[in-house]
């Protein structure tokens, strides 16, 4: 009995030992509560990415109410989806020249992007989108959200695992999403652009005037790029030894009065 209760003892007494050296490779205590607040702002950022990419209201493009008709109409589009509206012009509001917002209550016609399958351009009051710039747009952002995610599993293996090293490639990663995201936002706005001058047309003759105007998906799509730069900067900052940052700022020795 004596040798058998040693025995566990020697077993316990080296479980013990490993977990304290688990501890000291893992991170400090302070240096955990600053990543766990990066990895939020990170988060934060990652749901603005995913609502923006995921939504349609990156423009909206309206045509004039000055048409001789009690309706008018009004479309908003994202990266996948394009959504035409027939608005009545008495529930637009009596200061806007332009027919919307889109969000008012009409008829609804919603449609996928066809350059995704058949290669086929959209054709939007009488305008036609340029499926290679919209392609980019779309990769660009999808790219961004892979990137992104691989950043998000860094930092998670940082902090159950106590792989610091990882910490730079997770700044890396969230840093270059938001890179792209931006880049995505940049791209998409030259897609409108190319979209807007194309309403003059020989066979059905010239597009009714419209107005662009960008909506909120392309602002969450911009929030998001600066917040996941700010939260890659955040974490390679934490990446950073301590020892350099402590020898530049060296704490001052107190004197005796």
């Amino acid at each position: 009995m004596m040798m058998w209760s040693n025995f566990f003892m020697q077993e316990e007494d080296r479980r013990r030992a490993a977990r304290g050296r688990r501890q000291k490779r893992g991170l400090s205590p302070e240096r955990e509560g600053k990543t766990k607040l990066a990895l939020l702002l990170a988060v934060m950022g990652a749901t603005l990415s995913v609502l923006a990419v995921g939504t349609e209201f990156w423009v909206e493009l309206n045509t004039y109410k000055a048409n001789g008709s009690a309706v008018c109409e009004a479309a908003h589009l994202g990266l996948w989806k394009v959504c035409t509206k027939r608005l009545w012009q008495a529930d637009v509001p009596a200061d806007r020249d332009t027919c919307g917002p889109a969000e008012l209550p009409g008829e609804a016609n919603c449609t996928y992007f066809k350059f995704f399958t058949t290669g086929e351009n959209a054709r939007i009051f009488q305008r036609t989108t340029k499926k290679e710039v919209n392609l980019a747009a779309a990769v660009i952002a999808v790219l961004g959200l892979a990137v992104m995610a691989l950043g998000c599993l860094c930092i998670i293996m940082v902090l159950s695992k106590g792989a610091e090293f990882l910490l730079r490639v997770g700044a890396v990663c969230f840093g270059l999403s938001g890179l792209l995201l931006l880049l995505s936002v940049e791209v998409f706005r030259h897609s409108v652009r190319a979209l807007l001058g194309t309403g003059d047309s020989p066979e059905r003759g010239p597009g009714p005037p419209v107005a662009c105007e960008f909506s909120w998906s392309l602002g969450c799509g911009v929030a998001a790029g600066l917040i996941l730069l700010l939260g890659g900067g955040c974490f390679l900052l934490l990446s950073l030894p301590s020892q350099p940052w402590g020898s530049l700022c060296p704490k001052r020795a107190h004197t005796a009065a």
